[in-house]
């Protein structure tokens, strides 16, 4: 069998850290069920990073949208930072004290990788960037990783199953495997313009067997207009310098008139690699970088009992607003109701956290994928 965990048992409170399971057994018997208010918040982000993407919440709410509690939060996708309130969930503690790591791990993962999918968006600017790393994580989570990815950002994933939880078509292009079952970098290309339909681009994998530069013309002449674009998977220990062989490949197509010929790179790009490469690549296909993002550290904390502030040692108690200004996008963590109008740019302020479910009931939808991404697109402009 498959080592995962399946819905009816993260349901069941299975995925969950022992002494919740052992506090519950402890509060049962003594009788007590506070009603408590419980905030979820990142003390600090990885790799200094100094803002970051807040992914997970359909998933939480799809999990908890059946429990009498009333849950507070940010909109998926919205760009947090350090001790801002993501996520306020407000119950009998009894009634959702065994999701906690549930909860956790969904928003920890998932912000991770969307935040790291929005760092490469940012960098790239208007050049596509393809999410090419499911192959790098577990089968089952998948999905999770490619939509985070797609809502930080990437313009496309690559597995089957996760274009379909996005709407959108799964974006690939050519396996080395294929090259090496057919024997040679052009028929590879051209049984796949045979045989695959129209619709998909045509898009040469060049450095299977033969120097880039060489291969990518022998592809370019014979193919004309219909191909549409080469990819470089040029491993790190034969590329020497990366740039110098895209520039060379550039050089050498443009020289032939073959200007309509895209660049596609993958291949262990890091972040730092996209400010030197962007002047010569027409899009990337962003891996293990993506999918093996770092977590955000999220803690869950106890803020309020029984309608009293109490938090423990290091943590502020009571409700928390989290407001950003409308045009700098400075942000202000303040107690819950208290207003503060303007910002010291002389712009008024809004609220990010809203009510999303009360009395059984989900009052904000979370919207399609292609929506959050939107969103996030659009704050990492302004950042």
């Amino acid at each position: 069998m498959f080592h995962i965990a399946p819905e009816n048992e993260i349901r069941a409170g299975k995925i969950t850290d022992v002494y919740f399971e052992r506090t519950l057994q402890i509060l049962k018997e003594k009788n007590i069920n506070c009603q408590v208010k419980a905030e979820f918040t990142a003390k600090s982000l990885p790799e200094e990073w100094s803002w970051a993407v807040f992914a997970g919440l359909e998933e939480v709410l799809h999990l908890i949208k059946d429990l009498p509690l009333q849950v507070r939060a940010m909109a998926e996708g919205t760009i947090f930072h350090p001790n801002e309130v993501v996520l306020e969930i407000e119950g009998n503690y009894q009634d959702f004290c065994v999701y906690e790591t549930a909860i956790l791990g969904m928003i920890c993962q998932a912000s991770g990788i969307a935040t790291k999918a929005a760092r490469f968006k940012k960098l790239a600017g208007e050049i596509p960037v393809m999410s090419f790393g499911a192959r790098r994580m577990h089968p089952a989570i998948a999905p999770m990783v490619e939509r985070s990815a797609y809502i930080g950002g990437c313009d496309g994933v690559s597995v089957v199953k996760s274009g379909e939880l996005i709407g959108e078509d799964p974006l690939g292009t050519i396996p080395h495997s294929l090259v090496l079952c057919i024997g040679s970098t052009l028929e590879s290309v051209e049984a796949f313009d045979e045989i695959i339909d129209p619709s998909v681009n045509r898009v040469a994998l060049i450095d299977t067997f033969q120097d880039e530069k060489f291969e990518c013309l022998h592809v370019a002449e014979a193919m004309g207009k219909q191909l549409h674009a080469i990819r470089f998977d040029t491993p790190a220990s034969r590329r020497g310098d990366f740039l110098r062989i895209l520039e060379e490949c550039r050089w050498e197509l443009d020289l032939r008139g073959h200007e309509h010929v895209k660049f596609i790179v993958s291949g262990g790009i890091q972040e730092e690699d996209l400010a030197q490469l962007n002047p010569v690549v027409d899009a990337y296909g962003i891996g293990t970088s993506i999918s093996n993002a770092p977590v955000v550290d999220f803690s869950m904390d106890i803020i309020e009992i029984n309608g009293e502030p109490i938090a423990k040692r290091s943590k502020c108690s009571g409700s928390k607003d989290v407001l950003r200004c409308s045009e700098c996008y400075e942000t202000k963590i303040v107690p819950l109701g208290k207003e503060i109008e303007r910002c010291s740019c002389g712009s008024k302020y809004y609220s990010l956290i809203y009510p999303f479910i009360e009395e059984n009931k989900i009052l904000k939808e979370v919207p399609v994928p292609e929506k959050i991404r939107e969103y996030v697109i659009k704050q990492i402009k302004c950042i």
